[in-house]
């Protein structure tokens, strides 16, 4: 019972968390569509509860709206390449791709930000090039980091002034 509500569960809190349900979007209808893609996966089997849930579990550790945008944009980019290989002749599975691909335009900078932290992964930081290049920014990178940081201490003490607790 739990699963039969979780795709519309995480469509939903990417709609709400960046403004697309009152035009973008029909809730009732892509419910249906959601509905009926359930059935061609047959997502009432058994083995769907086994291990949790996949996506939703992930998304609560992400907390800040641009964090947010870096997580749904690759959990929507997952959903569309699973829908690659459904039948498009199905309206229901035309319809939810569709929502899908304007979801993911208006997320493009989580896109965008995630291919930076793969690229990253993939450094050669045993490479003696990069490591130079590493080390001739490693000044600019600590000051980025002093500024990030002083923020948030600012926006705290900002806070803790204005808040009577």
């Amino acid at each position: 019972m739990a699963f039969q509500t979780y795709s519309l569960f995480v469509l939903s809190v990417i709609m709400i968390s960046f403004g697309h349900v009152e035009n973008t979007l029909n809730l009732l209808q892509l419910q249906n569509d959601i509905d009926k893609l359930k059935a061609d996966f047959n997502s009432s089997h058994s083995d769907v509860a086994d291990g949790g849930p996949i996506f939703t579990d992930r998304l609560s550790s992400w907390t800040e709206r641009n964090e947010k945008r870096i997580i749904l944009s690759q959990i929507i980019s997952m959903y569309l390449k699973m829908l690659e290989n459904t039948d498009r002749s199905k309206a229901h599975v035309r319809n939810i791709s569709e929502e899908l691909h304007t979801l993911k335009e208006s997320l493009s900078d989580g896109s965008k930000k995630i291919e930076d932290l793969k690229d990253l992964t993939k450094l050669q930081m045993s490479d003696l090039k990069v490591q130079r290049k590493a080390v001739n920014e490693l000044f600019s990178v600590l000051q980025k980091l002093g500024d990030t940081s002083s923020s948030h201490k600012r926006k705290r003490s900002q806070f803790q002034r204005l808040c009577k607790c």
